[in-house]
C-alpha cells in the first residue's frame, strides 16, 4: 500500500457545510484525486484536551458546536462510523513515543471534522476518529504527536489537521464590510507558505517569535496546532503543497496544505 500524504485544511464557517464556495470545491478535489484511505484520523481544533484523546465511538454523532446560524444547518448528519481499533491504535503508537494518550467512548464528530468531509467523503463511507489538540503543550509536541503516527500514513490512514491558516475572529466580525483582505491576513499567510516550502520547521515551530504578526494572526493557538500534527506524520522531508488559497470576510485565510513524504527509493 503506497504512502498517503497528509493535510491541512482550513476548515472556515460551519456555512460550508451548505455552501461549498473554492474552499468546498477544493476539498471535493482532494477526496476524488487522493488514493481511498481505509479511515481518517481527524485532528480538529474544535476538540481541546490537556492531553492527547482518541475518539473510540463505534457510531459517533454529528455535533453542532455553534450558534446562530440557519435551522437547516442543525439539521445535517455526517453518518461516518468511528473505528474504535484504530483509535486504540493511534493511542498505542503515542505512548510508544512517551507521549500520554486516552480513548473516549463517547466523542462525535464535530464541524472542524465533518463540514470539510462531507464535500471530501460526501457518501460518509470511511470511517473516521479524531484527535484533540492540547493548546497548553504548543507547536512542538503537536509535531511530535504527529512524527509518532507517522506508521499510520503506510497503513491506509489519512491523516488530516482542521484549523485556520489565520483565525482572529475579533478582526472576522469588525472587518465584515471589509472588501479587501486585512494586510496582516495575507503577510501571514504568504509567510507560512514560503516557509513550508522551504522545510524551515523552526522558523514556523517559533512562529509567534519568527512572523511579526503571528500573535494577531492566532491570538490563541487551537486553530494552528493541527497544523503541526499533519506535516509531522509526513516525516521530516516531506514537502508541502499549498492545494488552495483563498479568504473567508478579510480576516480569515482559508489555506489548505498537502504534505507528501519523501520516500527513498
Amino acid at each position: 500500500m503506497a504512502t498517503l500524504p497528509t493535510l491541512f485544511l482550513s476548515h472556515g464557517s460551519p456555512m460550508h457545510a451548505l455552501q461549498a464556495g473554492g474552499a468546498g470545491s477544493a476539498w471535493a478535489d482532494l477526496g476524488a484525486t487522493l488514493p481511498r484511505p481505509r479511515a481518517i484520523l481527524m485532528v480538529s481544533a474544535h476538540w481541546e484536551t490537556e492531553l492527547p484523546m482518541l475518539s473510540g465511538n463505534e457510531k459517533p454523532e454529528t455535533i453542532h458546536d455553534f450558534s446562530g446560524f440557519p435551522r437547516e444547518l442543525y439539521s445535517l448528519r455526517y453518518a461516518a462510523s468511528g473505528h474504535a481499533a484504530l483509535a486504540r491504535q493511534t493511542a498505542a503508537l503515542l505512548r510508544d513515543a512517551g507521549i500520554a494518550a486516552s480513548v473516549n467512548g463517547c466523542r462525535g464528530l464535530d464541524h472542524g471534522a465533518w463540514v470539510p468531509l462531507r464535500w471530501m467523503y460526501p457518501q460518509a463511507d470511511i470511517p473516521v476518529v479524531q484527535l484533540s489538540v492540547q493548546p497548553s503543550l504548543g507547536t512542538r509536541a503537536h509535531l511530535a504527536m504527529g512524527a509518532a503516527l507517522a506508521p499510520l500514513t503506510a497503513d491506509g490512514v489519512l491523516v488530516v489537521g482542521s484549523g485556520h491558516v489565520t483565525h482572529n475572529l475579533g478582526d472576522w466580525f469588525r472587518s465584515q464590510r471589509a472588501t479587501q483582505p486585512l494586510p496582516y491576513v495575507v503577510g501571514f499567510s504568504e509567510w507560512l507558505h514560503a516557509r513550508l516550502a522551504a522545510g524551515d520547521r523552526e522558523a514556523v515551530l517559533d512562529y509567534r517569535h519568527t512572523q511579526p504578526d503571528a500573535v494577531r494572526a492566532h491570538p490563541s493557538e487551537e486553530h494552528f496546532l493541527p497544523l503541526f500534527v499533519a506535516w509531522g506524520a509526513a516525516g521530516a522531508d516531506a514537502s508541502a503543497n499549498r492545494v488552495y488559497r483563498g479568504l473567508e470576510g478579510a480576516a480569515l485565510s482559508m489555506d489548505a496544505y498537502r504534505f507528501d513524504t519523501h520516500e527513498v527509493s
